[in-house]
């Protein structure tokens, strides 16, 4: 499942325009990310070379089954770690600026630590 964090950024991001948006296309990512939309179809021929998505006939990107755990996996770490963040009293940007740093670099195993710990004392 070894992807790298851009790659992770876009999977995340698919997958959240994907629960506010009928469909989801390259210029949606673009907007959502303040990418160019070219940068965007080149990240999209990876991710499709490597079966995270497909890309149907009028350019509509859906997520595979691996696409999908992986943008789960690291969604999930977004949320969990910028809402403990910001419990702790980081100010709100800081809290999902270091979020989406954490996210990509934390051990399954040591995020599984951190969630185990917090959801026994809260």
């Amino acid at each position: 499942m070894a992807t790298n964090e851009s790659a992770e950024n876009y999977l995340e991001t698919i997958l959240i325009l994907s629960k506010k948006l009928p469909v989801v296309r390259s210029v949606d990512i673009a907007n959502e990310l303040g990418f160019k939309k070219p940068s965007v179809s080149v990240a999209m021929k990876h991710l499709r070379e490597k079966k995270h998505i497909i890309v149907t006939e009028p350019g509509y990107i859906y997520l595979t089954d691996s696409g999908r755990e992986i943008a789960e996996m690291i969604y999930e770490r977004h949320e969990f770690l910028s809402s403990w963040l910001k419990r702790l009293g980081v100010p709100e940007e800081t809290a999902v600026e270091d979020a989406c740093r954490i996210e990509h670099v934390i051990s399954k195993e040591s995020f599984e630590a951190i969630k185990n710990y917090v959801k026994s004392y809260h």
